[in-house]
């Protein structure tokens, strides 16, 4: 069983089991994450798609925790004068295994 969820604007294939990386998240006090936003379902046999969402569908996951991406540098410059910026950025991600992935609740 696979589902297709959104969350911060992208879409991620999940299963019972992954790990992936989502933008930053805020968890509960227990460190649980709900994905309402289901997009499509697989579950062997059926598939049910959404209308832009499934109905009574959710995928439960557990927060491992905060990583960073890799370092973006951004260099900018004017040729033939002494005008030089160097911008380095890394983005903060939420690493969240996927526990559950719920139907009819």
């Amino acid at each position: 069983m696979y589902a297709i969820i959104e969350s911060g604007g992208k879409q991620y294939r999940v299963e019972k089991g992954d790990v992936i990386d989502v933008e930053l998240l805020e968890a509960d006090n227990d460190g649980k994450v709900k994905f309402g936003n289901v997009l499509f379902l697989h579950d062997g046999k059926a598939v049910k798609v959404g209308q832009p969402n499934i109905n009574k569908c959710a995928v439960h996951g557990e927060l491992v925790k905060e990583v960073k991406g890799p370092k973006v540098i951004a260099f900018k410059y004017k040729l033939r004068k002494t005008e030089r910026r160097k911008v380095g950025h890394r983005q903060r991600y939420s690493r969240v295994k996927i526990m559950e992935i719920a139907y009819g609740t």
